[in-house]
């Protein structure tokens, strides 16, 4: 279990791409499919709680993405660059193999050569892990703040699935599955900035943590690179939904053991934003109250790293999280990774 004392979350910032698809644009797109499959039109919607996404101009990056989110966390907490002191990268998507996608954003972001930068990778976790990295620096004294970024770029990956549906008539109904979850994915970028907390704090601190692995269903959810044009990702949507529920209940247990943070002590939930039969499954196995719960999937899709902490940037604009509240982010990963923390305000 996680404990911090010391670690503030001073500043959020995100960036949302220009372009929206809507579920029923997707489902235009495979009409041949649907209608050799006798697919009925609105399912994609239906099935995913999801109506629309975004999607970047062709040709961003995902250091592109991270470099936009982390100049508007900078200039709204006025912070100088150069007084940045660690900078983590956190998306699933990457510039390349080598070198790390961070030192794209340090350069574009003007960040000092001092300060220590690294990419971390752990499916749609990733950012969640960069909080915990940080702040056990921060806590630790080693560094007084950082800068943690995610940058998601899926319009490969939603490309290359609508090619490949359309192009393979071999496809049934049973054989389309393992690519539905690649068409709710979405693009986005979002970025926070955490420091050491001030004797008289009044932004949120990170104060608690669980996690768990699961990986006997490591096997549930692979994306990879074809070629250089071409990224699949098949998914066992049911068998994912259903294990990582299991996963998050046993993460839950431990989280949940802390006084003062038993389902009835949150005030606010954001969570790994996946789809609506998702969120309905994990409420009611942690037997939580779902108008806590603060959703940003109707309008985002699944935003890989980016989903949970743009969930909470976004509840706090909107006043659902505010002073005198407690907050948790639950995230559930491929993998099958589970980390939740625990935001007091």
């Amino acid at each position: 279990m996680l404990h911090f004392s010391q670690v503030c979350l001073d500043t959020f910032g995100y960036a949302l791409p220009p372009r929206v698809i809507t579920s029923e644009d997707i489902e235009k797109r495979l009409a041949p499919v649907y209608e050799r499959l006798r697919l009925p039109y609105g399912r994609l919607e239906l099935m995913s709680g999801i109506r629309e996404r975004r999607l970047w101009e062709k040709g961003m990056k995902p250091s592109s993405a991270a470099t936009l989110a982390g100049k508007r966390v900078l200039a709204e907490a006025e912070v100088d660059p150069t007084e940045i002191e660690c900078l983590i990268f956190t998306s699933v998507s990457r510039d390349m193999m080598e070198p790390a996608t961070a030192s794209f954003v340090h350069k574009a972001l003007g960040l000092p050569p001092s300060a220590l930068i690294f990419d971390i990778s752990n499916a749609c976790l990733g950012f969640l892990d960069g909080m915990v990295m940080l702040g056990n620096m921060i806590e630790l004294g080693q560094v007084r703040n950082g800068l943690i970024v995610s940058g998601e770029t899926a319009e490969e990956l939603l490309e290359s699935t609508l090619a490949h549906l359309l192009e393979n008539t071999n496809l049934n109904r049973k054989s389309i599955k393992p690519a539905f979850a690649s068409l709710t994915i979405g693009s986005g970028a979002v970025g926070l900035y955490m420091r050491r907390v001030t004797k008289t704090e009044t932004r949120p601190r990170l104060v608690h943590g669980a996690w768990r692995a699961n990986t006997t269903h490591s096997d549930l959810c692979h994306g990879d690179q074809r070629d250089a044009n071409t990224t699949l990702m098949a998914t066992n949507s049911e068998e994912l939904l259903h294990h990582g529920v299991e996963t998050a209940y046993e993460t839950w247990k431990t989280f949940s053991e802390k006084k003062g943070w038993s389902g009835s002590d949150i005030d606010c939930f954001f969570c790994h934003q996946v789809g609506s039969a998702h969120a309905k499954l994990l409420f009611d196995t942690l037997e939580l109250s779902s108008k806590k719960n603060f959703e940003t999937l109707q309008g985002l899709g699944n935003v890989g790293s980016v989903s949970a902490p743009v969930t909470m940037a976004m509840a706090m604009e909107a006043k659902f999280f505010k002073p005198g509240r407690k907050g948790a982010l639950l995230g559930i990963g491929s993998g099958i990774n589970c980390l939740m923390l625990g935001v007091e305000w």
